[in-house]
């Protein structure tokens, strides 16, 4: 049991619930996408639950989170496309993964592992459509597709997917979606001429899922919808769309005080209290993953009270202030809105940044609690 004086709790029934709505949305298989601790929510609860609930399919981005995956949900389907040259890929064949392949050299060297190890490497052939991120370009697909072509006729290699991902369907309207369904049609084409026709395709992630049905295929890969966070704020907040917070930020106030107008609080004294204020300290801070501009912005909940932070977000702790404030009494920074809390995506547009980044920097020392 961690000592820790915060936790985050994880609810199981809002992942639940989160995977039946995008179910409902969509015809298509879902990939639950886990990378980055899920979201930091903690791999291995969210993978398990989500596999409870009959998720077969799992994306990580790294390699190594992959292979720590395998180990909880021992049948299920893992995708994986983050590794570089050199990366140990016998071992990603031999835990069973599916991999990615965007580049040359990636081709080259999962063919070596295959044959040096006898395993049928499974394929994802990733395009890139438009984000000049990661996948082959349309102009060297062909000469790609060959070479993977004649591999799949060696036994080799099974070509399982294709696939990409999009730049801009957070905004429904840009017209680039569109356009990058246009080019991965046309991938489509130039693999197929190549005489690769691949299982299954796959374009679409949260906001896809949500806001482009036209690039549903035959599998979507949500991530940050799964958790509860809006794609987009600005277009549509998560509980309008439906989607429940599975995350809840607490912690155990520290101490409390009574002090004058006129005080400092915190590094440089950024507040001054204007008249006589209640004030005490929540233990977590930057190094706990409180994005520091939202000194003097954000606030929290204490005994349903909205309480401001004042002053400065410290490395592991900040002030804030409200009525009958006491040491020991539970802070919530964030949580889910049909509970009155501030969201993870109110605490991003307070401090200019987006609903994942402010769930996923949540330090690991922050103990993770199953809840309800």
């Amino acid at each position: 049991m961690s000592s820790h004086p915060s936790r985050a709790l994880i609810s199981r029934s809002a992942l639940s619930s989160n995977i039946d709505l995008l179910r409902a949305t969509t015809s298509s298989q879902l990939m639950a996408i886990v990378k980055a601790g899920a979201y930091g929510h903690g791999l291995e609860r969210i993978a398990r639950w989500a596999h409870d609930d009959g998720v077969t399919w799992f994306g990580v981005a790294q390699l190594t989170e992959a292979l720590e995956l395998r180990r909880y949900v021992p049948d299920a389907r893992i995708l994986t496309w983050i590794f570089t040259p050199g990366a140990d890929l016998a071992k990603a064949l031999s835990a069973n993964l599916d991999l990615s392949v965007g580049s040359a050299w990636a081709l080259a060297e999962i063919e070596a592992a295959a044959r040096a190890t006898g395993i049928v490497a499974r394929l994802h052939i990733k395009v890139d459509t438009g984000m000049a991120r990661g996948g082959f370009a349309i102009a060297d697909l062909a000469d790609a597709a060959t070479k993977i072509a004649a591999l799949e006729a060696e036994g080799l290699v099974s070509v399982v997917g294709l696939w990409s991902h999009l730049a801009c369907s957070d905004d429904p309207t840009s017209g680039e979606t569109e356009y990058q369904t246009a080019v991965f049609e046309e991938a489509r084409t130039v693999v197929a001429e190549a005489g690769v026709v691949p299982e299954i395709l796959h374009l679409a992630a949260s906001s896809g899922v949500l806001w482009h049905p036209s690039t549903h295929y035959d599998l979507v890969r949500p991530g940050i919808a799964l958790y509860g966070v809006s794609p987009n704020l600005e277009v549509a907040r998560a509980e309008d769309i439906g989607l429940r917070a599975v995350m809840q930020l607490e912690a155990d106030l520290l101490t409390s005080r009574d002090v004058p107008a006129g005080a400092g609080v915190s590094y440089n004294h950024t507040y001054r209290t204007p008249a006589h204020a209640r004030l005490a300290v929540v233990p977590l801070g930057y190094a706990d993953g409180i994005p520091r501009l939202a000194s003097n912005v954000a606030n929290v909940r204490v005994n349903d009270a909205v309480c401001p932070i004042r002053g400065r977000v410290c490395m592991d702790q900040f002030v804030i202030e409200g009525v009958g404030l006491e040491a020991g009494q539970t802070a919530i920074l964030f949580g889910d809105a049909r509970d009155g809390l501030p969201t993870a995506d109110d605490w991003a547009a307070l401090t200019q940044t987006i609903g994942y980044e402010i769930v996923t920097r949540i330090g690991r020392q922050v103990q993770r609690v199953d809840a309800p």
